[in-house]
Formats: C-alpha cells, sequence, structure tokens
C-alpha cells in the first residue's frame, strides 16, 4: 500500500476526524428535523442508513472497493425503499456526503476500471434519486455527486504525479 491509497499522520487522522464530526452533526440534525417535521419514528429510518453510509466512508481506507460498493448498495436500496414505502426520501444530505466521499475517494486511488465502475454506480444512485423529481434532497446529492466525479480525477491526477524534486545548490569548489 503507497501513501495514495491512505493520507498517512496527522492529516488522515484530522480529516477523518473532522468528517466525523460534519457526518455526526449532519445526522443529528437530519433526525431532529424530521422529528419535527414528519413524526413518529420515521428519523430511525433516515439515520439508521445514515450512520451505515458514514461509518463506510470513514472505513474507506481499510478497503476502497468494498466500502464504496457497500456504500453504492446501501444508498441505491434505501433510494428505493423510500420511493416504495412511506419513509423519508433518500439519500438523506448526510447519506449523500458520505456516498460522495466514498466515490471521490474511489476515483482517486482505485485502478482506472474500478474507479470507473465506482463513479457510473454513484452516478446513477444520483439519477434513480430523480425518479422523486426535482427536490432540495435531490439537487443536493446531484451537486455532491458532480464535485466528487470532478475532484475525485483531479486528485488522482496529482497524486499520480511525480515529486518535482528540487534542484541541489551546486556547491563551489575552492
Amino acid at each position: 500500500m503507497n501513501s495514495v491509497e491512505r493520507p498517512a499522520g496527522p492529516g488522515g487522522i484530522l480529516v477523518n476526524a473532522g468528517l466525523g464530526v460534519v457526518f455526526a452533526l449532519g445526522i443529528a440534525f437530519t433526525a431532529y428535523m424530521l422529528i419535527s417535521s414528519w413524526g413518529k419514528a420515521y428519523w430511525i429510518y433516515t439515520t439508521a442508513v445514515a450512520v451505515v453510509v458514514s461509518t463506510l466512508a470513514l472505513l474507506r481506507a481499510r478497503q476502497k472497493l468494498w466500502t464504496a460498493v457497500a456504500g453504492l448498495v446501501v444508498t441505491a436500496v434505501a433510494v428505493v425503499m423510500s420511493l416504495v414505502v412511506e419513509v423519508p426520501q433518500e439519500p438523506s444530505p448526510t447519506t449523500a456526503l458520505a456516498l460522495a466521499v466514498l466515490v471521490g475517494s474511489s476515483i482517486r486511488t482505485l485502478p482506472a476500471q474500478a474507479a470507473i465502475a465506482i463513479a457510473a454506480g454513484g452516478a446513477a444512485v444520483t439519477a434513480l434519486a430523480w425518479v422523486f423529481g426535482p427536490t432540495a434532497m435531490t439537487t443536493l446529492a446531484t451537486l455532491l455527486m458532480v464535485g466528487c466525479l470532478v475532484t475525485g480525477p483531479v486528485l488522482r491526477v496529482f497524486a499520480s504525479g511525480a515529486p518535482a524534486e528540487s534542484p541541489q545548490p551546486s556547491r563551489l569548489r575552492r
């Protein structure tokens, strides 16, 4: 495993800690908003989906391909369930963010064929969410997916380039 696959040192830990805080706050806020608007126990479904996909996003460094595939499957099933059963629309904002992290990270580090497959899966899950029509959730999920589909390849290009060596100062001989 090389340093492109897993952020090394305190930087990687801080990134995951920051993501964890954002995910936790997003899940809590979404649950609060669902409790106040939908009532009953509808918030449990959305919270469970967001917790699973967010956890996969935080564990992405261990098995990049399988965490991304699992995140895509969980989100796709959640979107279909929200179409069939009367539950809040998926993906929720936190689920959409976690899925974007999984897809973007996969594009950046996986071999080309796997990266393309994960990117296509992310686009397909986002397109599936549009079956609800144009809503704030689908728009946010689309913006996050477009962001990761742009950022992932850009970071891949930067990560694949060899680091430029700084020229050594020539030593003067006496």
